[in-house]
């Protein structure tokens, strides 16, 4: 007897490969799993690493309107000749497009899951557009998966659609984590040691990282002001008193830096570029050595659906500062694992960093809680069953 068919598809590779790892093998046991996305390398390594059948259909990240129809074309086309029992859509360009290709193609399940709205820092006629696009998106959706409590209430509120149509799988994320991959003994003393050389990283110093696009909406032009005092405030009680015991504090980027859809400001580049105390290194396909030589991830993001980088930064044992945004709030409890800002502000971000940097006792707790609290809550396994048990069910 063949296995039922499911179609998962988000708009570029690099989602399919990184967000949705190893989940696309394990659903394979029980479906033919078919991973659609635009072309790329990433593409390939999906096909090799997951063990599924992939399908390259160009789309677009930006508002493209001609672009998108000839995607839309080509996925119905593509879903009429495959005939799959499940469409599953991720990201929302995806979103828009395979909910729509589905519908028209006759697919009986279509679901889609929120993992942030960007359309949540959107004004005026942009967002009366993205409005539109995301009502049409769950229109076209027979079920819909927020992959965070906060997504899901503003989902209602914001009367996107009824609410016999969403559900929040197991407590959120699309992927859960794997806590036996990142854990903080997976890197070794001397592989530590020697990438903080390489970094130019002491002994004495406080490593704040953060991991991710370095665009403005995930936070880093308050993050490199918040910095950017710390680092000043530090030097200055230095110079007063010679003989004050301090941390230096260190600042990590690890992402690349985006410059087409939501540029930083140019003050914000110059001073990475300028700081000695701040390291950027790109895109790293593995963050867990990086995490290893930190002591706190910092995440001011705007907005998130469920973020993996403060799964997988807790995991390592890191406490987290984080804003007050959904996903990021709930995985951070405050006072217990992190501690939780208002966004867009680079004064209670610098609080935030020079309490988590002075006060060794508070660390220590925040710390100490870091790991349990992600292992107990969000194991990939868990989620992974849950997503399992809903397609079962369909």
């Amino acid at each position: 007897m063949s296995k039922p068919k499911l179609i998962r598809i988000t708009t570029i590779p690099l989602s399919l490969r990184v967000l949705l790892k190893g989940q696309l093998r394990f659903m394979s046991q029980e479906f033919e799993v078919v991973g659609v996305s635009s072309a790329g390398s990433d593409l390939e390594e999906v096909h090799q690493n997951e063990g599924i059948r992939v399908e390259a259909i160009e789309m677009t990240r930006q508002i493209t309107p001609v672009q998108d129809l000839i995607s839309l074309w080509k996925l119905y086309r593509w879903l009429k000749k495959e005939k799959p029992q499940i469409v599953h859509t991720h990201t929302p360009k995806a979103g828009i497009i395979g909910m729509l290709a589905a519908k028209l193609a006759g697919v009986p399940h279509r679901l889609h899951t929120v993992a942030g709205l960007p359309l949540m820092e959107a004004t005026s006629k942009k967002r009366i557009l993205l409005d539109f696009v995301e009502k049409l998106t769950y229109a076209a959706a027979t079920k819909v998966y927020p992959n965070s409590k906060g997504l899901y209430d503003f989902i209602l509120e914001n009367q996107y659609t009824i609410e016999s149509k969403l559900k929040l799988i197991a407590n959120g994320s699309s992927n859960g984590i794997d806590t036996t991959y990142f854990r903080p003994d997976v890197i070794v003393e001397k592989e530590k040691n020697e990438l903080k050389k390489e970094l130019g990283i002491g002994e004495e110093d406080f490593v704040f990282v953060f991991v991710g696009r370095l665009v403005g909406d995930k936070g880093i032009n308050e993050l490199v002001s918040a910095f950017s005092q710390l680092t000043t405030q530090n030097s200055e009680l230095r110079t007063h008193n010679p003989k004050l015991r301090t941390h230096n504090p260190k600042l990590l980027l690890v992402g690349p830096l985006e410059t087409d859809l939501d540029p930083l400001k140019p003050e914000t580049i110059k001073e990475i570029e300028s700081n000695p105390h701040i390291v950027s290194v790109g895109f790293q396909k593995d963050v867990r050595s990086y995490f290893a030589i930190s002591d706190a991830l910092v995440f001011p993001s705007y907005r998130e659906g469920f973020p993996n980088v403060v799964m997988q930064a807790g995991a390592m044992g890191l406490p987290a500062i984080v804003s007050d945004i959904n996903g990021c709030n709930e995985i951070i409890v405050e006072g217990e694992n992190g501690t939780i800002i208002p966004p867009k502000n680079a004064e209670a971000l610098y609080t935030a960093m020079q309490n988590i940097m002075n006060d060794s006792s508070y660390y220590k707790h925040l710390a100490a809680n870091a790991r349990r609290m992600i292992k107990s809550r969000y194991e990939q396994t868990v989620v992974w069953q849950a997503i399992l048990e809903e397609y079962r069910k369909l």
